[in-house]
Protein backbone atom coordinates (compact mmCIF):
# COMPACT_ATOMS: atom_id res chain seq x y z
CA UNK A 1 0.00 0.00 0.00
CA UNK A 2 1.41 3.27 -1.05
CA UNK A 3 2.16 5.81 1.33
CA UNK A 4 0.62 9.35 1.79
CA UNK A 5 4.01 10.56 0.91
CA UNK A 6 4.39 8.93 -2.33
CA UNK A 7 4.08 10.19 -5.79
CA UNK A 8 3.76 8.81 -8.83
CA UNK A 9 5.00 9.38 -12.02
CA UNK A 10 3.49 9.31 -15.43
CA UNK A 11 5.88 8.74 -19.07
CA UNK A 12 5.03 8.45 -22.65
CA UNK A 13 8.72 8.88 -24.65
CA UNK A 14 7.64 10.11 -28.47
CA UNK A 15 9.83 12.24 -31.06
CA UNK A 16 10.23 15.98 -30.33
CA UNK A 17 7.58 17.26 -32.35
CA UNK A 18 4.81 14.87 -31.34
CA UNK A 19 5.44 15.94 -27.33
CA UNK A 20 5.36 19.36 -27.98
CA UNK A 21 1.87 19.26 -30.10
CA UNK A 22 0.87 17.27 -26.81
CA UNK A 23 2.31 19.91 -24.91
CA UNK A 24 0.14 22.93 -27.20
CA UNK A 25 -2.98 20.89 -26.94
CA UNK A 26 -2.77 20.98 -22.93
CA UNK A 27 -2.54 24.21 -23.07
CA UNK A 28 -5.77 24.05 -24.70
CA UNK A 29 -7.89 22.59 -22.48
CA UNK A 30 -9.49 24.50 -19.66
CA UNK A 31 -10.59 21.42 -17.57
CA UNK A 32 -7.41 19.95 -16.96
CA UNK A 33 -7.05 18.27 -13.59
CA UNK A 34 -4.29 20.28 -11.58
CA UNK A 35 -2.98 18.03 -9.83
CA UNK A 36 -2.17 16.27 -12.43
CA UNK A 37 1.23 18.24 -13.46
CA UNK A 38 2.93 17.48 -16.81
CA UNK A 39 6.15 18.75 -18.57
CA UNK A 40 8.36 17.61 -21.63
CA UNK A 41 11.76 17.20 -21.89
CA UNK A 42 14.60 15.64 -24.08
CA UNK A 43 15.36 12.03 -22.63
CA UNK A 44 19.78 12.74 -23.55
CA UNK A 45 21.52 15.81 -24.78
CA UNK A 46 22.75 13.34 -26.96
CA UNK A 47 19.14 12.73 -28.21
CA UNK A 48 18.13 15.68 -28.72
CA UNK A 49 14.76 14.31 -31.01
CA UNK A 50 13.80 11.91 -28.99
CA UNK A 51 11.31 13.18 -26.03
CA UNK A 52 9.41 12.77 -22.82
CA UNK A 53 5.94 13.62 -21.87
CA UNK A 54 5.62 13.61 -18.27
CA UNK A 55 3.01 13.35 -15.42
CA UNK A 56 3.36 13.23 -11.97
CA UNK A 57 -0.14 12.49 -9.34
CA UNK A 58 -0.33 12.51 -5.83
CA UNK A 59 -2.11 9.63 -5.95
CA UNK A 60 -2.08 6.51 -7.99
CA UNK A 61 -2.86 7.05 -11.15
CA UNK A 62 -6.30 5.77 -12.44
CA UNK A 63 -7.95 5.03 -15.93
CA UNK A 64 -9.05 8.63 -16.33
CA UNK A 65 -5.23 10.05 -15.41
CA UNK A 66 -3.87 7.90 -18.14
CA UNK A 67 -6.72 8.78 -20.81
CA UNK A 68 -6.28 12.16 -20.35
CA UNK A 69 -2.01 12.21 -21.06
CA UNK A 70 -3.36 9.78 -24.00
CA UNK A 71 -5.65 12.28 -25.06
CA UNK A 72 -3.05 15.19 -25.62
CA UNK A 73 -1.17 12.85 -28.55
CA UNK A 74 -3.06 13.13 -31.77
CA UNK A 75 -3.92 9.74 -33.38
CA UNK A 76 -2.47 6.75 -31.54
CA UNK A 77 -0.77 7.20 -28.49
CA UNK A 78 2.57 6.07 -27.36
CA UNK A 79 2.57 3.53 -24.82
CA UNK A 80 2.15 4.89 -20.90
CA UNK A 81 3.63 3.73 -18.60
CA UNK A 82 3.10 4.33 -14.57
CA UNK A 83 6.22 3.84 -11.98
CA UNK A 84 5.43 4.70 -8.17
CA UNK A 85 8.89 7.38 -7.08
CA UNK A 86 8.64 7.07 -2.78
CA UNK A 87 9.06 10.37 -1.19
CA UNK A 88 12.77 9.38 0.19
CA UNK A 89 14.00 8.20 -3.08
CA UNK A 90 12.30 10.74 -5.15
CA UNK A 91 14.14 13.75 -3.25
CA UNK A 92 16.97 11.33 -3.58
CA UNK A 93 16.67 11.40 -7.40
CA UNK A 94 15.94 15.15 -7.20
CA UNK A 95 19.23 16.25 -5.51
CA UNK A 96 21.81 14.19 -8.37
CA UNK A 97 23.16 16.00 -11.18
CA UNK A 98 21.81 18.99 -9.68
CA UNK A 99 24.76 21.13 -10.12
CA UNK A 100 24.89 24.69 -9.16
CA UNK A 101 24.22 26.82 -12.25
CA UNK A 102 25.30 30.34 -13.52
CA UNK A 103 22.78 31.99 -15.46
CA UNK A 104 24.37 35.56 -15.85
CA UNK A 105 24.65 37.91 -13.17
CA UNK A 106 23.04 34.94 -10.61
CA UNK A 107 23.92 31.77 -8.82
CA UNK A 108 21.95 29.14 -7.69
CA UNK A 109 22.53 25.88 -5.92
CA UNK A 110 21.38 23.37 -3.49
CA UNK A 111 22.29 23.53 0.57
CA UNK A 112 25.13 21.14 -0.40
CA UNK A 113 27.36 23.66 -2.52
CA UNK A 114 29.10 26.33 -1.48
CA UNK A 115 27.98 29.79 -2.64
CA UNK A 116 30.14 31.94 -4.88
CA UNK A 117 31.28 35.70 -3.58
CA UNK A 118 31.25 36.55 -7.22
CA UNK A 119 27.95 36.30 -7.83
CA UNK A 120 24.10 37.38 -6.55
CA UNK A 121 24.08 33.91 -4.91
CA UNK A 122 20.39 32.33 -3.82
CA UNK A 123 20.15 28.72 -2.10
CA UNK A 124 17.29 26.68 -3.30
CA UNK A 125 17.02 22.83 -2.47
CA UNK A 126 17.11 20.96 -5.32
CA UNK A 127 13.47 18.81 -4.37
CA UNK A 128 11.75 22.06 -5.04
CA UNK A 129 12.25 21.27 -8.49
CA UNK A 130 11.11 23.92 -10.96
CA UNK A 131 12.48 27.27 -10.10
CA UNK A 132 15.89 25.78 -8.74
CA UNK A 133 17.43 27.75 -11.87
CA UNK A 134 18.16 23.93 -13.28
CA UNK A 135 15.27 24.73 -15.47
CA UNK A 136 15.86 26.50 -19.14
CA UNK A 137 13.46 28.93 -18.85
CA UNK A 138 14.17 29.66 -15.00
CA UNK A 139 17.69 30.19 -15.70
CA UNK A 140 17.16 31.91 -18.92
CA UNK A 141 14.35 34.64 -16.87
CA UNK A 142 17.61 35.00 -14.60
CA UNK A 143 19.59 36.32 -17.41
CA UNK A 144 16.97 38.50 -18.69
CA UNK A 145 16.69 40.04 -15.65
CA UNK A 146 20.60 40.95 -15.85
CA UNK A 147 20.43 42.20 -19.00
CA UNK A 148 17.42 44.45 -17.48
CA UNK A 149 19.44 46.01 -15.27
CA UNK A 150 22.52 46.21 -17.60
CA UNK A 151 20.78 48.45 -19.77
CA UNK A 152 19.69 51.01 -17.09
CA UNK A 153 16.04 50.03 -16.48
CA UNK A 154 14.37 51.04 -13.27
CA UNK A 155 12.45 48.86 -11.20
CA UNK A 156 10.01 50.11 -8.02
CA UNK A 157 7.28 47.58 -8.04
CA UNK A 158 7.77 44.24 -8.99
CA UNK A 159 5.15 40.89 -9.34
CA UNK A 160 6.03 37.91 -10.15
CA UNK A 161 3.20 35.46 -10.97
CA UNK A 162 3.14 31.74 -10.66
CA UNK A 163 6.21 32.58 -8.15
CA UNK A 164 6.84 28.84 -7.02
CA UNK A 165 9.86 28.82 -5.38
CA UNK A 166 10.47 32.22 -4.80
CA UNK A 167 13.53 32.78 -6.96
CA UNK A 168 12.32 35.43 -9.67
CA UNK A 169 11.18 37.86 -7.14
CA UNK A 170 13.96 37.26 -5.05
CA UNK A 171 16.30 37.60 -8.15
CA UNK A 172 14.47 41.20 -8.88
CA UNK A 173 14.43 42.34 -5.81
CA UNK A 174 18.21 41.94 -5.38
CA UNK A 175 19.08 43.45 -8.96
CA UNK A 176 16.27 46.97 -7.56
CA UNK A 177 16.48 46.43 -3.98
CA UNK A 178 14.46 49.43 -2.62
CA UNK A 179 11.56 47.90 -4.88
CA UNK A 180 8.10 46.59 -3.29
CA UNK A 181 7.46 43.20 -4.51
CA UNK A 182 4.67 40.66 -4.82
CA UNK A 183 5.25 37.21 -4.79
CA UNK A 184 2.26 35.08 -6.62
CA UNK A 185 1.04 31.42 -6.98
CA UNK A 186 -2.24 29.59 -7.59
CA UNK A 187 -0.85 27.07 -5.28
CA UNK A 188 -0.97 27.17 -1.49
CA UNK A 189 1.33 24.76 -0.85
CA UNK A 190 4.30 27.85 -2.33
CA UNK A 191 3.35 29.85 0.74
CA UNK A 192 5.31 27.91 2.75
CA UNK A 193 8.58 27.05 0.30
CA UNK A 194 8.57 30.38 -0.17
CA UNK A 195 8.76 31.97 3.32
CA UNK A 196 11.66 29.47 3.75
CA UNK A 197 13.40 30.45 1.04
CA UNK A 198 13.13 33.87 1.40
CA UNK A 199 14.43 33.40 5.11
CA UNK A 200 17.42 31.06 3.96
CA UNK A 201 18.17 34.07 1.07
CA UNK A 202 17.88 36.65 3.38
CA UNK A 203 15.05 38.19 1.72
CA UNK A 204 12.77 39.98 3.88
CA UNK A 205 8.45 39.14 3.69
CA UNK A 206 6.83 42.37 4.27
CA UNK A 207 4.69 45.51 2.60
CA UNK A 208 7.49 48.05 2.50
CA UNK A 209 10.34 48.79 -0.31
CA UNK A 210 12.73 46.12 -0.29
CA UNK A 211 10.43 43.58 0.99
CA UNK A 212 7.95 40.83 -0.71
CA UNK A 213 4.29 40.01 -0.02
CA UNK A 214 2.94 36.41 -0.77
CA UNK A 215 -0.39 36.30 -2.43
CA UNK A 216 -2.55 32.50 -3.39
CA UNK A 217 -4.37 33.92 -6.58
CA UNK A 218 -5.73 32.56 -9.57
CA UNK A 219 -3.11 34.43 -12.19
CA UNK A 220 -4.45 38.28 -11.54
CA UNK A 221 -7.74 37.46 -9.59
CA UNK A 222 -6.92 38.91 -6.17
CA UNK A 223 -7.61 42.27 -4.70
CA UNK A 224 -4.15 42.89 -3.05
CA UNK A 225 -2.51 42.50 -6.05
CA UNK A 226 -4.88 45.16 -7.58
CA UNK A 227 -4.04 47.50 -4.95
CA UNK A 228 -0.46 46.88 -4.68
CA UNK A 229 0.00 47.51 -8.85
CA UNK A 230 0.58 49.23 -11.19
CA UNK A 231 4.08 47.21 -11.51
CA UNK A 232 6.56 48.53 -13.65
CA UNK A 233 8.33 45.25 -13.63
CA UNK A 234 5.83 42.28 -14.04
CA UNK A 235 7.47 38.80 -14.35
CA UNK A 236 5.44 35.53 -15.61
CA UNK A 237 6.94 32.27 -16.08
CA UNK A 238 4.04 29.71 -16.08
CA UNK A 239 2.42 28.18 -19.47
CA UNK A 240 1.56 29.84 -22.85
CA UNK A 241 -1.87 28.87 -22.38
CA UNK A 242 -2.20 30.78 -19.36
CA UNK A 243 -0.23 34.02 -20.58
CA UNK A 244 -2.66 34.12 -23.83
CA UNK A 245 -5.57 34.22 -21.04
CA UNK A 246 -3.76 36.85 -18.96
CA UNK A 247 -2.59 39.24 -21.54
CA UNK A 248 -5.52 41.96 -20.76
CA UNK A 249 -4.99 41.59 -17.38
CA UNK A 250 -1.03 41.99 -17.51
CA UNK A 251 -1.74 45.14 -19.81
CA UNK A 252 -4.10 46.77 -16.76
CA UNK A 253 -1.41 45.82 -14.02
CA UNK A 254 1.47 47.41 -16.24
CA UNK A 255 1.82 50.84 -16.18
CA UNK A 256 2.75 52.45 -19.82
CA UNK A 257 6.17 52.28 -20.32
CA UNK A 258 6.52 49.44 -17.81
CA UNK A 259 7.82 45.76 -18.70
CA UNK A 260 7.12 42.55 -18.92
CA UNK A 261 9.40 39.49 -18.50
CA UNK A 262 7.39 36.29 -20.15
CA UNK A 263 8.68 32.38 -20.00
CA UNK A 264 7.28 29.05 -19.74
CA UNK A 265 6.73 28.80 -23.76
CA UNK A 266 8.64 26.71 -26.52
CA UNK A 267 9.86 28.64 -29.51
CA UNK A 268 7.26 28.31 -32.69
CA UNK A 269 3.60 27.93 -32.26
CA UNK A 270 3.57 28.97 -28.01
CA UNK A 271 5.76 31.84 -28.56
CA UNK A 272 3.88 33.41 -31.79
CA UNK A 273 0.34 33.02 -29.89
CA UNK A 274 1.61 34.95 -26.85
CA UNK A 275 3.39 37.40 -28.70
CA UNK A 276 -0.06 37.95 -30.62
CA UNK A 277 -1.89 38.15 -27.45
CA UNK A 278 0.65 40.78 -26.04
CA UNK A 279 1.03 42.65 -29.17
CA UNK A 280 -3.16 43.28 -29.07
CA UNK A 281 -2.84 44.01 -25.55
CA UNK A 282 -0.29 46.90 -26.28
CA UNK A 283 2.82 45.14 -25.45
CA UNK A 284 5.79 45.66 -27.54
CA UNK A 285 9.03 43.44 -28.20
CA UNK A 286 11.90 44.88 -26.12
CA UNK A 287 14.33 41.61 -26.23
CA UNK A 288 14.51 37.66 -26.84
CA UNK A 289 16.26 35.18 -25.31
CA UNK A 290 16.15 31.24 -26.49
CA UNK A 291 17.36 28.43 -23.71
CA UNK A 292 17.12 25.15 -25.73
CA UNK A 293 13.32 24.66 -27.35
CA UNK A 294 12.18 27.83 -24.78
CA UNK A 295 11.70 31.45 -25.48
CA UNK A 296 11.76 33.90 -23.11
CA UNK A 297 10.27 37.47 -23.83
CA UNK A 298 10.76 40.48 -22.61
CA UNK A 299 8.13 42.91 -23.38
CA UNK A 300 6.63 46.73 -22.89
CA UNK A 301 3.64 48.43 -22.38
CA UNK A 302 3.10 51.21 -25.42
CA UNK A 303 3.47 54.61 -23.70
CA UNK A 304 -0.50 56.03 -24.16
CA UNK A 305 -0.61 59.01 -26.44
Amino acid sequence: MASADTTWKLSAFAPKPVVQAALLAHDLIDDWDYELVIAGREVAEDRPDDWELEGWYPRKPGKAQKAALAGLFEGRAPKITVEELPAADWVTLSQQGVEPIRAGRFHVHTPDFPADPDAIDFVIPASQAFGTGQHKTTAGCLEMLGAMRASGMVARNIADIGTGTGLLGFAALALWPRALCTLTDIDPVCVPVVEENAATNGIAMGPRSGETVMVVADGMDDPLIRIRGPYDLLIANILAGPLVELAPDFAKAVIPGGNLLLAGLLAGEQEAAVRRAMGRAGFRMAARLQRGDWAILWLRRRRTR
